[in-house]
């Protein structure tokens, strides 16, 4: 664990003794409003363009559709304007993106059943998420916001590979907790250390908050 508490970006769920069987047949209805919520945060400022060409007969011949923005993306691309242009990360904005990687982190928790908490838009809960907040000037090279996304490509790779895995033992999870009420410990911490990585990619590569390259480690 003394790799991943030195990283800027650290990520400790409690492992729950008992968990309830209704809300956990019933999660993914139960989800939906704080879901909801989520997306009209994260999603706020997302545009969808239709572009259909058609023939002077009226017949269509091309339909594209290009979905751009989104509060994800427009905040990762400011911060890294200010990083470039003007060395700073103001504390203020510092402050909203962490606590809204907080709040999709006990969303994601939740979902994942991995706490019977229901996801709290203030409070911590039994999701630990810190990430440091970065001394621009002496911790972040004003170039590499311009780079990282295409670092972190490998990171990006080996994910999707792992999320994948996390939501097959996630289903094995749920059943074991319909019959014993209890979340199997080794798929708990399989399921969290995958979003312990997630995480600190997203600080490199999203929130860029520092310059240190992700381990490629669950720990």
């Amino acid at each position: 664990m003394a790799e991943e508490s030195a990283y800027a970006a650290r990520l400790q769920i409690d492992y729950p003794e008992k968990l309830d069987r209704l809300t956990t047949f019933f999660r993914l209805i139960w989800i939906i409003p704080i879901a909801v919520i989520l997306g009209l945060i994260t999603g706020a400022g997302q545009t969808v363009t239709n572009t259909v060409v058609v023939n002077e007969a009226g017949k269509v011949l091309k339909e594209t559709r290009n979905v751009a923005g989104g509060t994800m993306v427009g905040l990762t691309a400011a911060t890294a304007l200010m990083i470039i242009f003007r060395q700073r990360y103001p504390r203020w904005w510092f402050d909203f993106a962490r606590e809204l990687a907080r709040f999709q982190t006990r969303v994601g928790a939740y979902f994942l059943l991995l706490t019977d908490q229901y996801p709290s838009t203030v409070e911590e809960q039994a999701v630990h998420l810190e990430i440091d907040y970065p001394d621009v000037p002496n911790d972040l090279n004003r170039l590499m916001p311009l780079i990282k996304w295409l670092l972190a490509v490998p990171h990006y790779v080996v994910l999707a590979f792992l999320s994948i895995g996390a939501l097959f033992v996630t289903i094995i999870a749920w059943f074991a907790i319909l019959f014993t009420g209890r979340y199997p410990l080794g798929i708990f911490d399989y399921v969290v250390g995958v979003m312990r990585w997630g995480l600190r990619v997203n600080a490199y590569a999203g929130l860029l908050v520092t310059d240190r390259y992700p381990p490629f480690s669950m720990q």
